[in-house]
Parts: structure tokens; C-alpha cells; sequence
């Protein structure tokens, strides 16, 4: 967790405090969704780009040649909606795949289309046909979860469509 995180959380903590010593209980309640939507978003998050990671790494010890860049407090667009997170970027030669993972952090960035939590993008530079666009929603058992937004349908991603990507980069 960043810094700017750790802050973020305290200042939730300390605000739904302040609502419930008011007798807010419905701003401590937004205050407290607030928090475990982000855990959710966080958690979401670090999954999601540790697996690439770990593939890259796999793939490097077997002559892959992969760099890896990694960025916080990123910021990238989502239609009118500004996300804030992290991303990810594997060059191997001229190929280059990059990850981002997101959500908006204040009013103003707008919002999470289609329910979800957070979103992130998965792009291969030079080939925007095989790019993809990700949505984390919290799952029946209350774990966030990943799909693919393919169309108007959504898909689980599964370790079938990382495998897929790593390949794409790692094609000759």
C-alpha cells in the first residue's frame, strides 16, 4: 500500500469515526462500504498484475528476455471516467504489452461503468485488436473477480486469457 493509500485509509477511519460520533450512521455506513470496496479494489488489483508478473518471470527463466516496468498512482481513461491505480509493462524487443487497474478516487473522476468496482486494460502496442478491457466486480461469495468485457457480454478471466497475452509478447 502507497502512501497516499495509507493516508486515504486513515482518513476514511477517521471520518466514519467522526459520522458515527454525530450520529451519522448513514454516512459511517457509506464510510465503512467505502473502505471494503477498496480492499476489494486493492486486492483486485495486486492479483491481477502479480500474475502477470509471475508469468513474466517464469517466462524469463526460460530465455524469455521480458523487461518489466512497474508504475503507481497511474492515471488512464476509461471513457469520460479518469481511473487511478497502477500499471504494468512487459517489453520483450519491439513488443510491448502494458496492464493497468484502476478505479476514480474522488467525485470528480467520474464513475465505474457496468457495476463494477475497478477496471483495467490490457493493451499490446501496435495491436489494438487484441487489447481488452476488464471489469472487477465482488462475486456472490463477496471476493473480487475479474471479467472480460467482450461486446455486451462479460467473460471470468481465467489463466487460459494470461497465458494468451504473455504469448502474444513473446511471439517471435
Amino acid at each position: 500500500m502507497s502512501e497516499l493509500e495509507e493516508a486515504w485509509e486513515w482518513a476514511l477511519k477517521e471520518a466514519q469515526s467522526r459520522a458515527q460520533a454525530a450520529g451519522r450512521r448513514d454516512i459511517a455506513d457509506y464510510l465503512s462500504l467505502r473502505r471494503r470496496h477498496d480492499l476489494l479494489r486493492r486486492t483486485g488489483t495486486e492479483w491481477l498484475m502479480n500474475e502477470f508478473i509471475l508469468l513474466a518471470g517464469e517466462a524469463n527463466r526460460s530465455g524469455a528476455g521480458i523487461q518489466l516496468e512497474q508504475h503507481d498512482e497511474y492515471r488512464f481513461a476509461r471513457g469520460t471516467a479518469s481511473m487511478v491505480g497502477k500499471r504494468v509493462t512487459l517489453r520483450r524487443g519491439v513488443r510491448t504489452m502494458t496492464i493497468e487497474s484502476g478505479w476514480p478516487r474522488t467525485p470528480k473522476d467520474g464513475i465505474v461503468r457496468g457495476g463494477g468496482l475497478a477496471c483495467a486494460n490490457i493493451k499490446h502496442l501496435g495491436r489494438p485488436r487484441l487489447n481488452e478491457e476488464l471489469l472487477l466486480i465482488r462475486s456472490a461469495k463477496g471476493s473480487p473477480e475479474w471479467f472480460v468485457l467482450k461486446e455486451d457480454q462479460r467473460a471470468p478471466l481465467t489463466k487460459f486469457d494470461f497465458q494468451r497475452h504473455l504469448d502474444v509478447l513473446t511471439q517471435s
